[in-house]
């Protein structure tokens, strides 16, 4: 009696006692590895859609739980949103700001074009969503308010060699957003069409605001007919 329970075929395998403990074993996470997997998960979809589009139960059926999950660790979608995009900025800012290590002005541009599309390459999802107009105040601000920051890192930058070369130094904020803007804007034609080589697009960037450095007047003229 007890051999024909065990290899009853009328019961479901996913339906038996053992399967389902398994199954509970494999999809059991720690606090903080179920939050990481939202985050992933939103993080995606919010990519992908939009924030507007993207609703608890998708993201609650995507990571395999139910809504009270998601309202659990993170009040919402508005607070899963605000925690991906704060980390996604912080990531940016980071990298951009790490990376300026050179000491030759030149190279210093070279590395935080280089950053900025590294991070477009590895982050692609994140950066689709900073560029994204956001609903909802952030901590960290806006993306223009991160473009921001970073030309404040190459402001002084700017300042120092405007200075040697006889430059209003005033004149380097100007300057570093117009640089920084320049790379951001080319960042986000080059999150979609990824030609050429990110080697090579850095490389054109570097070439145009470097030589444009490079023969830059100290008391700029305009020669239309509009001077004011």
């Amino acid at each position: 009696m007890m051999d024909s329970v065990a290899t009853d075929s009328s019961t479901p395998s996913s339906d038996r006692p053992d399967n389902k403990q398994r199954r509970a074993r494999r999809t059991r996470m720690t606090g903080a590895e179920r939050r990481q997997q939202l985050l992933d998960v939103g993080r995606t979809l919010f990519a992908a859609k939009g924030f507007e589009a993207t609703s608890v139960e998708e993201i609650a059926a995507k990571a395999g739980v139910s809504k009270p999950v998601v309202y659990e660790h993170f009040g919402g979608k508005e607070g899963l949103y605000a925690v991906v995009v704060d980390r996604e900025m912080r990531q940016l800012l980071g990298m951009v700001t790490g990376s300026l290590t050179a000491g030759h002005p030149r190279e210093l541009l070279e590395q935080a074009a280089f950053a900025l599309l590294d991070y477009i390459e590895e982050y692609t999802d994140g950066f689709r969503i900073l560029v994204r107009d956001s609903p909802i105040p952030q901590s960290t601000g806006s993306f223009a308010s991160l473009i921001s920051d970073i030309a404040t890192q190459v402001e002084d930058i700017l300042g120092r060699e405007f200075k040697g070369r006889g430059f209003d130094s005033k004149l380097a904020p100007l300057y570093a957003q117009a640089l920084v803007g320049m790379v951001a804007l080319t960042g986000q034609w080059w999150l979609d069409a990824r030609k050429p080589k990110k080697a090579e697009v850095a490389a054109h960037l570097v070439n145009l605001a470097w030589h444009g450095l490079d023969g830059l007047e100290p008391k700029p003229r305009l020669i239309g007919h509009r001077k004011s």
